[in-house]
């Protein structure tokens, strides 16, 4: 049909009865409808003509007549067929002109109105859009409309009459209008063939889309783009256009104003050309796919789609890339299944292009590729690729990571996969090429390539600087090619019983490639080995600290050197004049040299089996070229004249290991000119005060031209950088700043020859920490890894630590912390020493220690990929486990020398028992990492160790020195600059109300029954302001947090149900802080490793605890138990479900409404306003708002879910099948439901410890009392639970009738406040007929069965104790009432001793 006859909605409407057919024992007519040229198939059966009468009787008052009558005899007869049929089709014309402006529903339902005729299909959405359009606007999903129903709207508008004409207000187009107005989602599914039974073409129906005002995404298949209206209308708010067969250009779609405007421009776009029309563009236009079309070239129509990202034009038939320039934001594009032959310039149109498709053309070569240098994916299957050299274009991109090159001639090749990486050259491990990772024996058989390739090459260049610059240089042979391979990985694995299926990794330390590995020693004063100790006395400032010798000054950059930078142009121009009056005063050019490490001995591997011995002698070593090699010797004149003069560029203070014959380290100043790099130290140990004395102790270790640097490259990213010297076995490895280092790499980089310029293997610390750790290992961490500072170990007390740790009998031998501690291979001697050098990172979990074998990687090929790895190993020690030693806190000013740089380099470690002290190399690196410590701390999500302050008599000391350490080790005050944020305490909460301190002492009673450790004793001892100091001192993790409130509980945590701690539980109101008992080491993932009781940590200052903490913001829900005796608060993981068994109805109440008053003083965003009454609120059904599962959502999104019906029914279930079935049915009421102790007299033991507790649950009901193990911690299941738990939630263990009671001792003989209910051992068919055979077997759970006084019957005795005082006055007070009502008399109860 042609769209310009398409008919109007006000058409004729004509109905035919064109046949019959029988089916099965009926007659089937055959209706052809008629709306216009619009026409379609429809049939009925008589019944229902008989059925649609009846209703248009009822509702429209039709004639009843008017229908042919029914026939029972020969009603399938032809005759009879072909007169009803006449009369049936008469029946219809006479319906349809009764109501020629309005079809009623059921005539419109009836003759399929609503699937093809524009009213009925109106009416049909507008229905459903009431019904269903606000839940289909809240899903916020993609809504389908065909463009059959877009017509019909769009055609409905253009009437001039009402939008509700047939009285119907469910059927009002305004619904249709509103919804679309609200719409974001769309997709329009067109068919090319005819819709249903009708003889309509949808894709030449015309369809207008200005009615959709909120569209962010359309998506269009198989419509006429000509049909398409209104498409300009979305530019405001589309984000996402999708066409598929439809269009035939991209203008047709973007501009199609440019069927009316010859000559037209984008806005904002300056033109001095005529033009007829200006188009806005796409504004928030950021996809656009248009693939699956018919489209031959990317015309200029892509001008108005500048903020595109993402285009699609596969499957179409272009055969050139023109016109993308103008997309400057453009990063993805697929231009897959073209006709692309040649690829010339594209990186003038695709300039910041990451993922290229280009697969299924007919590419033969890749020239045009060669500077696309943001590529990071490149698709280039199925093309005609058969030249391997093809490949040098791609191989330089630097970024590209992904490659596909299958159904590629080339990929007959043999070696295909090999000779492809080859062409990579360094960066072959990082290329996944055709979906596949490269493996070891790929990278293997590259590197071979490699090395071959590099030889011939630096024979070649090496020949040439021979005869260019005279220099003589050993030969190179193909038979000094090595391959290194490494060793498996060392891992120590370590079961938890928290969670028996996963093997817990607490470390993971990987062993080095070599059988070897040599230590570096600094011998310090032997002297101090037995007589450094940490006096606990308020201030240690003024002495000084007893560790520090001047051999230390070689570990360290002193801070003064750290102001005499690039910027200091004072310092560079005295350096330059410096450079030039040396090299002018000196005979002989300045030789490639390095003075003595003073002091020091660095002798050769040979003279020990430690990681080279550093020895107090006169020894001198060469650190970088040998003496008899000079680099400078035989340079040209006018090499020598540009270096006498030459200005200094960039100065860097670093720490410098050099790795010649041996190995030393110590200080230094590099210094970049614009020929040479020259490198400084300085001669005098003690720190510099003035510019003056510093350039009279500055000493050349080594001048080196930039021509003559053979290697200069990160090998540590953002933290180390080497330089290796031509003609010279030395290497050079130099710390500092990580933005330093980039710096000076970009500086120098420029003037080293490129061919001999590595490139990094790493592009940052995440990446190079990764190659050392398995994959889960990693995830773990969450891919933070921060840090990458220079550290030594320093052993202090050597003779002391291992001797006291051996003879303490809480520390065994086969410690797994000694262990572990060992691998780390800190020391190897007894006396004091510093470690070799290691490098610190951290990760969100774990602070890892990288140990570097710098002699054996000095000796590997720069080049290797895996040299690095190879030459090292990394151990992880959990943060949770790990603290800053509380002690190293001060408040007073640095007078000396030692303390001056124990405030600045030093840094001591609590790892579970042992004290590790770190000398950072670098200043700002103490204070760096003591702010990175302390962030990723206080983000853990896991139990951890506290510190918490005390003195001799117990009593926290709030304002002495040194001040106390907080939970998060926050960083004292003396060793943290201006600039390191504290956590920030306003008045009011330095001061609080003496109503909130009064009401914290009176919360801080802990129950008598609390078997309490060390640390909750001291807490649990706070009077007054104590308690408010100690939390701000020990507890609190975040600014202007305010304690609130104090429980003293029992808690069980998830991961494992079957422990029970005592907890002190500290609200305030930014989180809810678990101060645990010693029993929680139990609790954690390093359980089997860390194997020492805190409480008996000997210190006299400190007590070491653990702690849990769950920040507010992460809380999600309560459940509160039944008759509030406990509850549970439940976080994101399953780490973070934690039930509080206050066994105290008042106590959970308490901290239920302190809880809900402090999530009132959070911040939240605020609802938004409520909209207009709409019609879908107007007559839709409105809910009542029925609370389910008696939940109430608290104002800050926290869930207080209290328990239900069914929760109380399942309980009552229980109890009822331990009855007869003869028993009254209210004796099946539960009077009283709570959590209790059964008191167990264990024989043999002392008279403090003669008892034990075991936790039960006590139910009493009208005539029984039942004893119950219950699962407190497991029900209701958390949301990610895929299974049931192991055990049900409540398993009886024993039942008696009330009526068996005997009698009830009160008292303190067997436990103080506990009840003994005493009754006759007459067991009933009612109850003990359903118990199992644990009931009588000898265990805990039965009490103590005794025999009566003379032959009599024996007795069961139940010693119950009730923590809850309410709960045990309501206990007795019900026990004697149904007593009372059951024997008639009252209830005989004994006092004991």
């Amino acid at each position: 049909m042609d769209a310009g006859h398409l008919p109007e909605p006000c058409a004729e409407k004509r109905v035919r009865i064109v046949g019959s057919e029988l089916v099965e024992s009926y007659t089937v007519y055959i209706i052809e409808v008629y709306v216009g040229d619009h026409s379609w198939t429809v049939k009925h059966r008589y019944s229902d003509f008989h059925d649609l009468h009846e209703k248009l009787t009822v509702e429209k008052k039709i004639d009843k007549h008017l229908l042919p009558p029914k026939k029972i005899i020969g009603k399938n007869s032809k005759s009879l067929v072909e007169k009803r049929q006449k009369e049936l089709e008469v029946y219809l014309q006479t319906l349809l002109s009764r109501f020629p402006a309005s079809t009623p529903k059921v005539l419109s339902k009836f003759l399929l109105f609503h699937l093809y005729e524009i009213s009925g299909i109106a009416a049909a959405l507008a229905e459903e859009l009431f019904h269903k359009g606000e839940q289909l606007l809240a899903a916020g999903e993609v809504f389908l409309l065909r463009p059959l129903q877009l017509y019909a709207v769009t055609q409905q508008l253009k009437l001039a009459k009402p939008t509700c004409a047939n009285g119907d207000a469910k059927a009002d187009l305004g619904h249709i209008l509103d919804f679309t107005c609200r719409l974001k989602y769309l997709k329009i599914p067109g068919m090319k063939a005819a819709v249903g039974t009708s003889n309509i073409g949808e894709q030449i129906l015309p369809f207008d889309l200005s009615i959709f005002k909120s569209l962010l995404q359309i998506e269009i298949s198989d419509c006429d783009a000509g049909q398409i209206k209104g498409l300009p209308s979305l530019k405001p708010t589309l984000a996402t256009l999708s066409i598929h067969l439809s269009a035939s250009s991209m203008k047709e779609i973007l501009v199609p104003e440019a069927s009316e405007f010859a000559q037209w421009e984008p806005e904002g776009v300056d033109t001095d050309c005529p033009v007829t029309a200006i188009i806005p563009t796409w504004k928030m236009l950021t996809t656009l796919d248009m693939s699956r079309n018919f489209i031959r070239c990317i015309d200029e129509s892509v001008k108005l789609i500048p903020e595109v990202e993402f285009l699609d034009l596969s499957y179409n038939e272009l055969s050139l890339v023109e016109n993308l320039q103008h997309l400057y934001n453009l990063v993805h594009l697929d231009l897959s299944f073209n006709k692309l032959t040649v690829l010339e310039g594209v990186h003038t149109k695709l300039g910041n292009i990451k993922t290229l498709n280009l697969s299924g053309n007919q590419l033969d070569t890749l020239s045009g590729l060669s500077k696309l240098y943001s590529l990071v994916n490149l698709d280039l299957s199925s093309n005609k690729l058969a030249q391997m050299d093809e490949i040098k274009n791609i191989g330089t991109l630097p970024c590209l990571e992904k490659l596909s090159l299958a159904d590629n001639p080339m990929c007959i090749i043999p070696d295909y996969r090999t000779k492809v990486l080859a062409q990579f050259c360094d960066r072959a491990s990082e290329v996944c090429l055709d979906g596949t990772t490269t493996t070891e024996k790929e990278l293997d058989t590259v590197e071979v390539l490699k090395a071959i390739q590099k030889a011939k090459e630096a024979k070649d260049r090496m020949a040439n600087n021979e005869k260019k610059n005279g220099f003589c240089f050993p030969s190179v042979s193909l038979s000094e090619i090595t391959t290194c391979k490494e060793k498996a990985f060392i891992t120590k694995e370590i079961l938890t019983p928290v969670d028996s299926t996963l093997s817990q990794r607490c470390y993971d330390v990987y062993s080095s490639a070599c059988d070897i590995i040599q230590q570096v020693k600094t011998q310090i004063d032997s002297s101090l080995s037995s007589e450094v100790t940490f006096e606990s006395s308020p201030c240690c400032c003024e002495e000084e600290w007893k560790p520090w010798t001047a051999n230390l000054s070689n570990l360290f950059v002193p801070p003064p050197l750290l102001s005499y930078a690039t910027t200091n142009q004072e310092f560079t121009n005295q350096l330059s004049a410096h450079l030039s009056q040396a090299n002018i005063e000196e005979s002989t050019p300045i030789p490639c040299k390095t003075t003595t490490l003073e002091g020091t001995d660095q002798g050769s591997p040979q003279s020990g089996d430690g990681y080279f011995e550093m020895t107090i002698d006169d020894t001198n070593e060469i650190m970088g070229c040998s003496s008899s090699s000079t680099i400078q010797e035989n340079m040209p004149d006018d090499v020598k004249k540009e270096s006498a003069v030459d200005n200094v560029k960039m100065v860097v203070w670093s720490l410098c290991i050099s790795v010649g014959e041996g190995l030393s380290q110590r200080p230094t100043c590099l210094v970049a000119t614009d020929s040479s790099l020259v490198v400084f130290h300085t001669r005098s140990e003690e720190p510099v005060s003035t510019l003056e004395e510093l350039m009279e102790n500055l000493e050349t270790d080594l001048v080196v031209p930039y021509t003559n640097i053979e290697t200069f490259q990160f090998d540590i990213p953002e933290v180390c950088f080497s330089l290796k010297v031509k003609s010279s076995n030395t290497r050079w490895f130099f710390f500092s700043g990580a933005q330093s280092l980039k710096e000076m790499h970009c500086c120098i980089v420029p003037h080293v020859d490129q061919t001999n310029e590595q490139v990094l293997n790493s592009s940052n610390t995440q990446v190079f920490i990764r190659q050392f750790l398995n994959s889960w290992d990693f995830e773990e961490s969450e891919g933070s890894v921060k840090g990458g500072h220079l550290i030594h170990f320093l052993d202090l007390d050597s003779s002391t630590s291992n001797k006291n740790v051996a003879n303490n009998p809480q520390f065994p031998k086969n410690s797994a912390t000694l262990d572990v501690l060992s691998q780390i291979g800190l020391f190897e001697s007894g006396q004091n020493q510093t470690s070799n050098p290691m490098i610190l990172f951290l990760t969100s979990r774990h602070l890892c220690i990288l140990k570097v074998d710098f002699v054996t990687l000095a000796s590997r090929d720069p080049s290797e990929a895996s040299a690095m790895r190879s030459c090292s190993k990394v151990t992880r020690i959990p943060l949770s486990f790990t603290l800053l030693d509380p002690k190293q806190d001060c408040s007073c000013r640095a007078v000396s020398d030692s303390r001056r740089f124990y405030n600045e380099h030093v840094v001591e470690l609590m790892a579970g028992h042992e004290r590790l002290t770190v000398v950072f190399a670098l200043p700002q690196d103490k204070f760096t990492f003591q702010i990175e410590f302390t962030q990723l701390r206080s983000n853990l999500r896991e139990i951890k160790t506290i510190a918490l302050q005390r003195t001799k008599k117990g009593h926290s000391k709030v304002h002495s020195c040194p001040a106390p350490a907080t939970a998060t080790e926050r960083i004292p005050t003396s060793s943290v600059p201006q600039e390191v944020p504290r956590p920030h305490l306003t008045l009011s909460l330095l001061y609080p109300a003496k109503s909130l301190i009064q009401q914290l002492m009176e919360d801080n009673q802990c129950p008598s029954h609390f078997s309490l450790s060390s640390s909750l004793l001291l807490i649990s001892s706070l009077k007054g302001d104590q308690l408010v100091h100690f939390f701000h001192d020990n507890i609190a993790e975040m600014e202007n947090e305010e304690l609130k409130h104090i429980l003293w509980t029992s808690v069980l945590f998830y991961r494992s149900p079957d422990v029970e701690t005592t907890a002190c539980v500290l609200l305030s109101t930014k989180a809810i802080y678990f101060v645990l008992d010693d029993t929680a080491s139990s609790l954690t993932n390093q359980s089997m490793m860390w194997t020492w009781n805190p409480s008996e940590h000997k210190d006299t200052d400190f007590l070491f605890s653990f702690c849990f903490t769950l920040k507010l913001k992460d809380l999600q829900s309560v459940n509160v138990g039944l008759f509030d005796q406990y509850f549970r608060v439940v976080g994101p993981s399953a780490d973070h479900i934690i039930s509080c068994l206050t066994r105290d109805g008042y106590g959970t109440h308490r901290f239920l409404q302190q809880l809900m008053m402090v999530l009132t003083l959070l911040e939240k965003v605020p609802s938004p306003e409520p909209s207009e009454l709409d019609f879908y609120s107007q007559f839709g059904n409105k809910s009542t708002g029925k609370m389910e599962n008696y939940e109430l959502v608290h104002s800050s999104k926290v869930k207080f879910v209290y328990p239900s019906e069914e929760e109380i029914g399942d309980l009552t279930f229980i109890v009822a099948e331990r009855k007869t079935p003869q028993a009254p049915s209210h004796s099946f009421n539960i009077l009283l439901y709570v959590l209790v102790f059964q008191v167990h007299v264990v024989p043999g033991q002392t008279a403090q410890n003669q008892t034990v507790l075991q936790p039960k649950t006590l139910i009493l009901t009208s005539t029984d009392v039942f004893l119950l193990d219950e699962d407190h911690i497991s029900y209701p299941l958390p949301e990610f639970a895929k299974e049931p738990p192991q055990r049900d939630k409540y398993r009886l263990t024993d039942a008696r009738r009330i009526r068996d009671l005997d009698r009830v001792l009160m008292g303190y003989q067997t436990y103080p406040q506990a009840l003994t209910l005493v009754f006759d051992d007459v067991p009933g068919p009612d109850l003990l007929c359903h118990l199992t055979m644990d009931h009588f077997a000898e265990s805990d759970g039965k009490g103590d069965r005794t025999q009566g006084v003379g032959g009599a019957e024996g007795e069961v005795q139940w010693c119950i104790f009730v923590p809850g005082a309410d709960s045990r006055e309501r206990l007795i007070s019900l026990l004697a009432r149904q007593w009372e009502t059951l024997c008639s008399r009252e209830l005989p109860v004994e006092l004991t001793g």
